[in-house]
């Protein structure tokens, strides 16, 4: 059986021909090892390169932003799309989209394709990807083929990683990378993570939060929970219902909790707003006054998790970074950082000085932005992936 194996091999183990006439080179020896496609794809690859732009792309559960190589931030857009029911035909993405959750009719259906900070829906979120990529290249008449570079939250198995990673190939990636995200909001807020001093970020995103320490390059420890502004918005939705018998929708529940959402004590609890819904005993549409005190009680189960994450890690980092970071600060990011009274919050729980970082809601784009521009140097930073092609 042995021979007859090596045989076969042998008479498989033949590669392409670039055109008629030319010589054909063979593979070493008889092995089985996968082959390389033809160098004329890879020619074709380079080629198109050449009319496309390096993206980098903050894939998150509620918005998804776009950051070109040379011109910086050009698409921050809800993670929505909108498509037909039947035909799965996408007909709006983005704002347009997001518009229209909860006012669809049967024959509509708007989906985030996105949860927890994962893929929930592999082909939405391919062409949602492709959609991106088409509105940054539409002033370019060639097909695009970009790199990629994709920010992923740091708890993720390598199904989830692999899913990232073909989405983008699939959507017209040349080479799709990984960044994990606290590592790309470090990046973005201007941590110091190549130095051997400890910084600490904690990223709350839509459906995530990450809290991780870095040192020299690398992430010394970090804690990821699905936790984020997704989880405040379904508390006040669940508040709402418990309190005043009244069915909110998840959009009125985020608008309430932008305007006067807070983790502590402050000034904006005399701000009151107007839940409008309808109440579950009559069915009829009502209307309640509430406070910033009321909404406050209403997260809280989420922002005291987020907290009890952010010291939990801290228990677990080496004294010296601790030392590190309680002259340096503790940096948020993402667009839970936001929310008011939250650097209070987290300051006396841990007793060390807290940041609220420039722009939160951009710095993990921004860090894959400031990476692709120096890819070489950086790529260490980058999720490891056996089965990537190098970037060309």
């Amino acid at each position: 059986m042995g021979a007859t194996r090596v045989r076969d091999d042998a008479t498989l183990s033949v590669a392409w021909t670039t055109k008629a006439g030319s010589p054909v080179p063979r593979l070493a020896g008889t092995s089985t090892t996968r082959k390389e496609p033809p160098r004329i794809m890879f020619g074709v690859h380079s080629f198109l390169g050449l009319f496309s732009r390096d993206i980098g792309i903050d894939l998150g559960t509620a918005n998804t932003l776009v950051h070109v190589r040379d011109r910086g931030i050009v698409i921050s857009e809800p993670s929505v799309v909108a498509m037909e029911a039947k035909t799965k035909r996408v007909l709006a993405v983005g704002a347009e989209a997001k518009r229209m959750v909860g006012r669809t009719p049967a024959s509509i259906i708007a989906v985030r394709p996105l949860r927890d900070g994962v893929i929930s829906d592999f082909d939405v979120t391919q062409q949602m990807i492709a959609y991106f990529v088409r509105k940054v290249h539409d002033r370019i008449g060639m097909v695009p083929r970009p790199r990629m570079l994709i920010g992923i939250p740091s708890g993720v198995t390598e199904v989830e990683k692999r899913a990232v990673r073909d989405a983008a190939m699939n959507a017209g990636a040349r080479w799709a990378g990984l960044i994990e995200e606290p590592m790309a909001a470090a990046i973005g807020a201007g941590l110091p993570i190549n130095e051997p001093t400890g910084s600490m970020i904690v990223d709350i995103g839509g459906g995530t939060t990450e809290v991780a320490v870095i040192s020299l390059g690398g992430i010394v420890i970090s804690r990821s929970i699905r936790v984020g502004g997704d989880e405040m918005d379904t508390d006040i939705v669940a508040y709402a219902r418990r309190e005043y018998n009244l069915f909110l929708g998840e959009r009125s529940a985020e608008d309430i909790k932008i305007s006067i959402g807070s983790a502590s004590p402050g000034e904006w609890d005399t701000q009151r707003v107007t839940l409008r819904g309808r109440d579950l005993l009559t069915g009829l549409p009502r209307s309640v006054e509430v406070g910033g005190e009321q909404i406050r009680e209403a997260i809280e189960p989420s922002v005291a998790l987020i907290v009890e994450t952010i010291k939990d890690t801290i228990e677990e980092t080496p004294p010296e970074l601790i030392a590190d970071i309680m002259d340096q600060g503790i940096v948020l990011a993402g667009g839970g950082a936001l929310l008011q009274g939250l650097d209070h919050r987290v300051a006396e729980a841990t007793q060390m000085p807290v940041h609220v970082a420039n722009d939160p809601l951009t710095c993990v784009v921004r860090g894959t932005g400031v990476v692709l521009e120096e890819l070489d140097i950086m790529e260490e930073v980058l999720v490891a992936d056996t089965y990537a092609r190098p970037p060309r």
